[in-house]
């Protein structure tokens, strides 16, 4: 098979098809109608609290923005309603600015069929409570071959055609640990060779920093592109070969170089939501903080950083 050197992949990885140009025009506003990246509360930061009181916790503390787990809203839907869990959140002043999220969408596997009547019930649930994007990360484990990402392009479509008659985008996520999609430059040329409007790229900075990516592939993005943000730091310790989904630190705790990563996204006309995702249930230090003080502290720590 040929080979292609770093400068050729990016080189491709910039290419845009007109389509997508036109679909990625920088918006003059977000979703809370202001011009301005903005913080918000991702509820894997509070897994020990069902889905009221994590988003009574998070609006006592000021937060505007949230990212619910579907799977939280289910338990408490089947309660009560999907209407009445719209309402809790319109009640709380409450947008959901994203939802999560599904796995295995794009990677070829035996599980993909069943990750697409999870994906079904999921953009059906997130319409409901007026989140207009689902979180779809990259966990592939498999020895990928280049035929693979061809098919991978065609499940993305496959999957996005189950979205959009919801109203909701999907999000590519590339993860360090994948071995489908580990970086940006990767989940760039998938989206963009799919040209599809319910895909878009998002990135999360603890698997930017602590994975394979590069402070400059960041250039790679075109004004508008960037999706949604997942904000997070990387410790310097334990060496990130051995670091998991709990080594994540606070903003501003560890060593990703966290305003100048925002520096370059306002740049690229990014002004949505810096969601802070933690890990609580599996996170020994974190268990103790209820939702109002998880959120007071990511407000601490993720303003300055935005402003």
């Amino acid at each position: 098979m040929e080979t292609v050197n770093r400068r050729e992949f990016l080189a491709m990885a910039a290419a845009i098809p007109p389509l997508m140009q036109a679909s990625q025009a920088p918006p003059t506003t977000n979703r809370l109608g202001t011009t301005s990246m903005f913080v918000s509360m991702h509820e894997a930061s509070s897994a020990r609290s069902d889905f009221k009181a994590a988003m009574e916790g998070y609006a006592k503390a000021g937060i505007k923005a949230v990212e619910p787990d579907l799977a939280k809203v289910r338990e408490f839907a089947m309660k009560e309603s999907p209407a009445t869990a719209r309402k809790l959140l319109d009640d709380l002043g409450l947008k959901a600015v994203s939802s999560s999220n599904q796995l295995g969408l794009m990677e070829p596997s035996d599980q993909r069929m069943a990750n697409l009547e999870q994906l079904k019930w999921k953009v059906e649930l997130a319409q409901a409570i007026g989140a207009d994007r689902l979180v779809t990360p990259s966990a592939g484990t498999g020895n990928y071959k280049e035929d693979d990402y061809k098919k991978g392009i065609d499940n993305m479509r496959e999957a996005a055609e189950i979205a959009k008659p919801f109203g909701v985008t999907l999000m590519l996520e590339f993860a360090r640990t994948s071995k489908f999609a580990a970086c940006l430059p990767t989940a760039l040329k998938l989206v963009r060779e799919l040209n599809h409007p319910n895909y878009r790229v998002m990135m999360d900075t603890y698997h930017f920093w602590g994975g394979i990516s590069k402070f400059e592939d960041l250039d790679l993005l075109r004004d508008g592109e960037l999706h949604h943000l997942h904000f997070e730091d990387v410790p310097a310790d334990p060496i990130r070969e051995l670091q998991g989904q709990t080594d994540r630190r606070f903003p501003g705790e560890g060593i990703v170089p966290l305003r100048r990563i925002v520096e370059v996204l306002k740049k690229k006309k990014y002004i949505g939501p810096a969601s802070l995702e933690m890990f609580q249930a599996a996170t020994p230090a974190l268990q103790a903080m209820d939702p109002y003080q998880m959120a007071m502290k990511a407000r601490a720590a993720i303003e300055p950083l935005i402003a």
